[in-house]
């Protein structure tokens, strides 16, 4: 296996029931517009469930952070401008998890 060199931040969430979409929208609006403002923050990749299989535990939304190293996410999670969007969103939302890993390969 290879290492890909990079170090990807995972959120998913369930936004609460009363969150109209176009909250929904202003929030994913401003979780981009991070990539513009916090440096180590390379890339920001999101999408809505479509799973057929109903295994998804209510989770509706899936944000995929990319980073070059550790040290990179480290530097954003304590950004000020983050730590802003994170005290905006959170409340809308009912239940998250997050995962923080460094993707493989099969070589």
């Amino acid at each position: 296996m290879e290492s890909l060199g990079v170090v990807k931040h995972i959120f998913l969430a369930k936004f609460k029931a009363d969150i109209t979409p176009e909250r929904i929208e202003e929030f994913i609006k401003t979780f981009g517009n991070l990539v513009t403002v916090i440096e180590p923050f390379k890339s920001l990749q999101w999408g809505e469930d479509i799973s057929i299989e109903n295994q998804q535990q209510g989770f509706t939304h899936v944000f995929e952070c990319t980073f070059d190293n550790v040290e990179g996410l480290d530097a954003y999670l304590a950004h000020p401008a983050h730590v802003e969007f994170a005290n905006q969103i959170l409340p809308a939302v009912e239940k998250y998890i997050v995962i923080d890993y460094k993707p493989m390969r099969f070589v």
